[in-house]
């Protein structure tokens, strides 16, 4: 399957007042129509700030580097003429660099073609704002001319894709009024709206509670094969990943130090940070946990090698001199480790 957004050495640098820094580092992935990439790593390891990049949502001053390509691609959903105008104008530009694009070129691909969950959805949606006229204005940022009878049978469809009840009733709530479940089906269905190719979930369950972050993992899981959306799910939890990812991506101080299938990745990780997240993760199997001992590095303080290094029960001398190229083990399940 053609991958619709590639990732190629992406670097996003940051000034600070110890200068410039690298929050994201180099990073290459990929996600193809219909796919799930889970995006893994603590805190500080820069999964968001890479989700940031990649909707043109960076801090002023960002300097960015590499690719981002997006490949356009036919929607089956297309119900009105405004849509299929789209679709053509998409046609005619089949892999965009989103690097190279200005603020008023991204604003037509934030939301259209990429859209974003956010974490924490009481303080993205405007508290003030009914939800109805939020997931609305979603749409008409994309299609302002739409008639005001497809636009409101547009805002209850995507209320019924992410499974909201009595989606007229909840439509005229604001936030307040709304459980955090409900809340994150708003913004779930705020980012359906205008039918994107790309979805990213950035920790979409992290504030809910067990219950309801798996209905949420099922509704994006479901959403996911019914209407061919890619999506990078971004989390800390490797069960998530285990339930809803096809790939996964590991990422460690800006870089992406394992990559590959999920089964994999999961069963056999090759990378000894990878290692140490699964062996403080807890299993339905009573065991002792075993944390990672340190922290992740200050990006001001990067050592001069291998950034797990200093953590890394198998170190050797060589990690100390450069950073490790990214290895292959198998076709599709590579580190960046000197062990592989």
């Amino acid at each position: 399957m053609a991958d619709l957004l590639s990732v190629n050495a992406l670097t996003v640098q940051l000034p600070t007042a110890a200068g410039w820094v690298k929050p994201v580092n180099e990073v290459s992935l990929r996600i193809a129509a219909g796919e799930t990439l889970g995006l893994v790593g603590e805190s500080g390891s820069g999964k968001t700030l890479l989700s940031l990049a990649l909707v043109g949502l960076l801090p002023t001053g960002a300097r960015v580097s590499g690719e981002i390509l997006l490949r356009s691609v036919g929607q089956d959903k297309e119900k009105d003429h405004a849509r299929r105008q789209s679709a053509q104008r998409d046609a005619e530009d089949e892999r965009r660099d989103l690097v190279r694009l200005g603020e008023e070129q991204w604003r037509r691909v934030r939301g259209r073609d990429i859209a974003m969950i956010f974490q924490e959805p009481m303080t993205s949606l405007n508290p003030v704002m009914r939800v109805g006229a939020q997931i609305e204005e979603a749409i008409l940022a994309h299609e302002p001319k739409l008639e005001k009878e497809l636009l409101h049978r547009r805002l209850l469809t995507a209320m019924e894709h992410a499974a909201m009840p009595e989606p007229e009733v909840r439509a005229r709530q604001f936030p307040h009024q709304l459980s955090g479940g409900l809340r994150q089906r708003a913004m779930i269905a705020m980012a359906l709206a205008p039918w994107p190719k790309l979805l990213i979930a950035d920790e979409p369950t992290t504030a809910l509670d067990v219950t309801v972050q798996k209905q949420i993992l099922d509704l994006l899981d479901r959403l996911r094969r019914e209407l061919k959306l890619a999506l990078l799910f971004i989390t800390h939890d490797l069960a998530v990943v285990a339930k809803v990812a096809d790939r996964v991506a590991v990422m460690y101080a800006g870089r992406i130090v394992e990559q590959g299938l999920a089964r994999e990745v999961l069963r056999a990780p090759r990378h000894p940070y990878t290692q140490g997240l699964l062996a403080a993760s807890p299993t339905l199997v009573k065991r002792r946990l075993t944390p990672i001992p340190g922290t992740v590095p200050q990006l001001t303080e990067l050592p001069p090698g291998c950034a797990f290094a200093p953590r890394c029960s198998f170190r050797r001398a060589e990690c100390e001199r450069a950073v490790p190229e990214f290895r292959l083990a198998e076709p599709d399940h590579g580190a960046r480790c000197v062990l592989v």
